[in-house]
């Protein structure tokens, strides 16, 4: 009995020592199958914020930051445990809605930003029997989920307002002390709350974590954390906010950073994905996470439907939120808009399960996701523009046609001819879908697709002459070119690596294969320009002057018309002499020094809104309410001095602003304090 003992002993000290992040790839391939499998999930945001349901005196656009967004005092905040109730919450009901659905997995908020458990933590009385209702949800639902044969996964937020050992304290906290907080035994109850979920609950699907970009979380913290959740639930699967170098809002994980199991694009489709790596975009049915009353702008069903088969095409999940009402139900909206959805899914679900990223770079009437069948490949076709003549091209592709048919109806085959390079399917005059119609295409051997070349025209201006790369990932291909929109045939120019262009010019690019045409033509135009002079300027130093204001803005406000609360000068663009955490503005102006004539790109990385002006000219767009949006102008400039002027403003949620510059000579950077300068 004692050497089984020690045994087992002997095991559970070696599996809490080790390093999870050292797997190997077939191990990883293994535990992740589901999950890849799986392409389509529901995210909840329940808790105590669904009582408020987004209004707090004057506002209605709160949801589950409303805590701090709208600044409630932690003892006013806490009154709402006495009053969470949700009496009509059936665990049973919403499993199946989503099962209904064609959902695999649920992804609950365990924990939200303000500290709240929705299960029953022997770690704190901030928590759901501390309510009337008095009930484990978390219990409930995971029972429900092993019923009906779904995943159970916890949303649980490394950030929590509520402990008083977690820091930072919110700025607009002026009374709340953060005397005595200690930040490492915070990550002990964490961990202590993260054991009590992976071992009172069963079986765990994925561990969603949130809330790891303020500065006391560090990669440190990140891998202990991967590897202590993982020690617990060796087959968990863990996404990429566990570290600390995620890309924002994008989702993915910044180069030599750790990334957990898998990438996180919020509110966003990658435009090709995330090549290489697994990834899951979360999306709201509407304008917030929690349940928000008066937010009545819905995504149709065709919206979502259609965004699932974008997601799935790239090899992405989709992950689709749900804010439950305070008496726990799912909004009237949400229920109709997953019955809606289930229907499609039972006819095509068979194209979004278990299937690997398109093959095409771009369909122009929808996407296309792929599976393998032994030695050959299944093709599915999701068509979202039926074809008015009834044939559907589908390009580049050379494998021998086995068969074709509708999803809808498998028993009736659909004829299919070769043109060129592409297949041409006949198929009915009316689409069996008008959301997506799913044709299947079968095909012999391993899918062979040429894809048209790609000619970067990131930079579709020049001054005197530019290169221009033009690639392509095939075999056996060369690419020949036009300059005058015409297509290219056997007896056009051939690319070595790119093009040098000296005017303008509408240029035309194709792959041929032993001396024919193998890919469709893809074409970019570019112009030539002159360069804006620069200024002369006397008496500067290094630097930009920046006035700072205050006030409540949807978009950037006329600063001129309005008296800055304080001003100065930086080395750089810096939100850091802010006295408020929200409701702020900045202007910046100075003057940038631009080394050589050559057309600039200037990229604005802003939450909230921005705008770049140089001179009086408007080159970078990026106003409005919104988390990091990245976005870019062009502009040709002449060797010397500018001037520059960027707007920014800040409402509620994060905040960021980054400035970078980029030309065919100089890599895309961030704006160096040696570039800026003001006049005395």
């Amino acid at each position: 009995m004692k050497k089984v003992l020690f045994f087992l002993l002997f095991i559970v000290i070696t599996l809490h020592a080790q390093d999870f992040t050292k797997e190997t790839k077939q191990q990883r391939d293994t535990r992740i199958k589901w999950w890849r499998d799986a392409r389509f999930g529901l995210f909840i945001h329940w808790g105590l914020y669904a009582i408020p349901a987004g209004e707090w005196k004057d506002k209605t656009d709160y949801g589950e930051w409303i805590r701090t967004s709208a600044q409630i005092p932690l003892e006013e905040y806490d009154k709402f445990v006495n009053q969470f109730n949700p009496v009509k919450f059936n665990a049973e009901d919403w499993v199946k809605m989503a099962k209904d659905a064609g959902m695999k997995y649920i992804v609950i908020t365990s924990k939200h930003h303000d500290g709240f458990n929705l299960f029953d933590s022997k770690e704190t009385n901030f928590d759901v029997m501390s309510t009337p209702f008095h009930r484990d949800i978390l219990k409930e639902l995971s029972d429900a989920c092993r019923k009906y044969g779904m995943k159970m996964c916890w949303y649980h937020s490394i950030m929590d307002w509520h402990h008083p050992d977690y820091l930072p304290r919110r700025e607009w906290e002026k009374t709340r002390s953060s005397e005595g907080a200690d930040y490492n035994r915070y990550f002990q109850y964490l961990k202590a709350e993260l054991k009590e979920l992976l071992t009172n609950y069963g079986e765990i699907g994925v561990l969603w974590f949130d809330g790891e970009w303020e500065n006391t979380w560090n990669t440190k913290y990140g891998i202990e954390l991967y590897n202590y959740v993982r020690s617990l639930q060796p087959n968990i699967i863990i996404n990429n906010r566990v570290g600390a170098g995620r890309n924002d809002m994008e989702g993915s994980t910044k180069e030599g950073e750790f990334g957990g199991d898998f990438g996180t694009p919020e509110q966003q489709i990658p435009a090709t994905g995330l090549p290489g790596v697994d990834w899951e975009t979360c999306m709201t049915m509407n304008d917030h996470w929690g349940y928000n009353k008066n937010d009545k702008n819905w995504k149709s069903t065709k919206e979502i439907l259609q965004m699932l088969a974008d997601i799935a095409s790239k090899g992405g999940n989709y992950l689709l939120n749900i804010g439950p009402t305070s008496e726990g139900v799912f909004p009237q909206e949400s229920i109709d808009r997953l019955k809606a959805i289930g229907e499609w899914m039972k006819v095509n679900g068979e194209s979004i399960y278990g299937t690997q990223a398109s093959p095409f770079l771009k369909l122009d009437w929808g996407r296309c996701t792929k599976k393998s069948l032994g030695k050959n490949t299944r093709l599915y076709l999701h068509v979202f523009n039926w074809p008015n003549d009834g044939k559907l091209i589908v390009p580049g592709i050379f494998n021998k046609v086995k068969k074709s048919y509708l999803l809808s109806n498998p028993k009736k085959k659909l004829l299919t001819e070769r043109k060129e390079d592409a297949v041409v399917i006949s198929v009915p005059a009316q689409a069996p879908d008008i959301i997506n119609s799913v044709i299947v295409l079968d095909v012999t051997g391993k899918e062979d697709i040429n894809n048209p070349p790609v000619i970067d025209n990131s930079l579709d201006q020049f001054i005197d002459k530019i290169n221009v790369p033009i690639k392509t990932d095939r075999k056996n291909v060369v690419i020949r070119y036009t300059l005058d929109g015409s297509t290219p045939t056997i007896k056009s120019q051939i690319v070595k690596s790119s093009i040098q262009l000296t005017d303008c010019a509408l240029v035309s690019a194709r792959c041929f294969r032993n001396g024919v045409p193998v890919s469709g033509t893809v074409q970019a135009t570019f112009t030539k320009v002159f360069p804006i002079k620069s200024e002369k300027v006397e008496n500067l130093s290094n630097g930009i002057k920046y006035f700072y204001y205050e006030g409540n803005w949807d978009s950037l406000p006329d600063f001129s018309s309005l008296t800055p609360k304080k001003e100065g000068t930086l080395s750089n663009y810096s939100l850091s002499q802010k006295v408020e955490n929200e409701y702020f503005g900045f202007e910046f102006v100075g003057y940038i020094k631009i080394p050589e004539d050559e057309v600039y790109a200037f990229y604005t990385d802003s939450d909230d809104g921005s705008k770049l002006f140089i001179g009086d000219q408007l080159v970078v767009d990026n106003n409005g309410l919104h988390g990091v949006v990245q976005k870019k102008g062009l502009i040709p400039l002449a060797t010397g001095y500018h001037p520059i002027r960027i707007s920014y403003f800040n409402k509620t949620g994060g905040l960021e602003l980054k400035v970078f510059i980029e030309s065919n000579s100089m890599k895309k950077q961030l704006i160096t304090d040696e570039m800026l300068f003001y006049v005395k």
